[in-house]
C-alpha cells in the first residue's frame, strides 16, 4: 500500500537525536521510516508511533542491509518521491591518537563518513537524483557537530569524522544541484542524549598507563558532566523540521552554540592550544618530562 504522506528517512532512530527527529516528524505530519540495528528497537518505535513509522533494520556500514532498506522503501513509496533523508546514526570514539588502535579510528570513519555516504547513494535515486524525475526533490540532512569546526584533544577521530562530514557535504551539496536536491548540515552543540552513558562506561584504561591518562580522565568527566546538563535533543530536532521545511533553509544550521564554541574560532590558533594545554595541565607534565630528562642524562637543558 503506498504512502500518502511525504515521507523522510531518519538512520540512527533508535534513541537521542534521532528519536526526538521521529517525534516532532511524524507530529508535523510526514510518514517516517527508521533505521534501528536491533529488532528490538524496530518493535518499541513502531509501538510508539503506530501507522506513521517504519523501522528499517541495518546497520549504516551493512552495505547489503542498506540496499535491502533502500528497496524496501522504494516499494512502499510506490513511486513518489522521498521528501528527506536525515543522517543521523553515528558513534564517538573517544581516546588520544598516538595510542587509539587502528581499528577504533577505522571504525569511527566507517561508521561516521563512509556509512553517511552509503546510505546517501543508496536513498539518492528516491531523493530524485535521477532522470526522469518523478516528482519534487527532496532534501538530504547530514548530521554534523560543533566537533567540525573544533578539534579537541582525546576527540581526534571524532573530530575527523566531522571535519571529513562537513567537506563532503559541501562537495556533495553543490553536485547535487543539478538535480535541486538540497543538502544541509546540522552542527549541535553540547546535546543531552544517551551518548555521554556510553562514554560514561566506556574503558579508558588501556589509557592510563600513558602520560595523557590523567587528562584523558579529566576531559572526558568534564564532557559527560557537561552533556548530561546540555539542552535536550528537541532541539536538534526542530533543526531539521527547519531544514525540510524552509522555503531556503542555510546551509548549515547550528544549535544550541554559545560563546564557548564560537570563540574559539575567533582566536589565533596557538593562542587557542596554549588554552587548552592549561585546562589539561599539559604545561606541568612538559615541565616535569623536562626534570626528568634533564636529571636522568645530564643533557637536558
Amino acid at each position: 500500500m503506498a504512502i500518502a504522506k511525504r515521507a523522510v528517512v531518519v538512520t540512527g532512530a533508535s534513541t537521542g537525536i534521532g528519536l526526538a527527529c521521529v517525534e516532532i516528524l511524524t507530529k508535523k505530519g510526514f510518514f517516517v521510516f527508521g533505521s534501528v540495528r536491533k529488532r528490538a528497537d524496530a518493535e518499541r518505535l513502531q509501538s510508539r508511533f503506530g501507522d506513521d513509522f517504519s523501522p528499517l533494520l541495518f546497520d549504516v556500514t551493512d552495505a547489503g542491509a542498506v540496499a535491502r532498506a533502500a528497496q524496501e522503501v522504494d516499494a512502499r513509496l510506490g513511486g513518489a518521491t522521498l521528501a528527506g533523508l536525515v543522517n543521523n546514526a553515528g558513534v564517538a570514539v573517544p581516546g588520544p591518537l598516538l595510542h587509539l588502535s587502528i581499528a577504533d579510528l577505522r571504525h569511527q570513519l566507517e561508521t561516521n563518513l563512509i556509512g553517511q555516504l552509503q546510505v546517501t547513494q543508496a536513498f539518492a535515486a528516491l531523493l530524485g537524483a535521477r532522470a526522469p524525475q518523478r516528482g519534487a526533490p527532496g532534501r538530504i540532512v547530514n548530521m554534523s557537530s560543533v566537533a567540525g569546526r573544533f578539534a579537541s584533544p582525546f576527540l581526534g577521530a571524532y573530530n575527523a569524522s566531522k571535519f571529513a562530514l562537513e567537506g563532503m557535504s559541501d562537495a556533495l551539496r553543490r553536485e547535487l544541484m543539478v538535480y535541486g536536491v538540497d543538502l544541509i548540515v546540522i552542527q549541535p552543540g553540547m546535546i543531552a542524549t544517551p551518548i555521554w552513558d556510553k562514554a560514561d562506561s566506556r574503558d579508558f584504561s588501556p589509557f592510563d598507563a600513558t602520560i595523557y591518562g590523567p587528562a584523558a580522565r579529566r576531559m572526558r568527566k568534564w564532557a559527560v558532566d557537561g552533556g548530561r546538563a546540555a539542552p535536550g535533543p528537541e532541539l536538534v530536532a526542530k533543526a531539521v523540521l527547519r531544514a525540510l521545511t524552509a522555503p531556503r533553509p542555510p546551509a548549515r544550521i547550528p544549535v544550541a552554540n554559545g560563546i564557548g564554541h564560537t570563540l574559539p574560532s575567533l582566536l589565533p590558533a596557538r593562542f587557542v592550544d596554549w588554552l587548552v594545554a592549561r585546562r589539561l595541565g599539559f604545561h606541568e607534565t612538559r615541565d616535569k618530562l623536562r626534570v626528568h630528562y634533564s636529571d636522568g642524562d645530564g643533557n637536558g637543558e
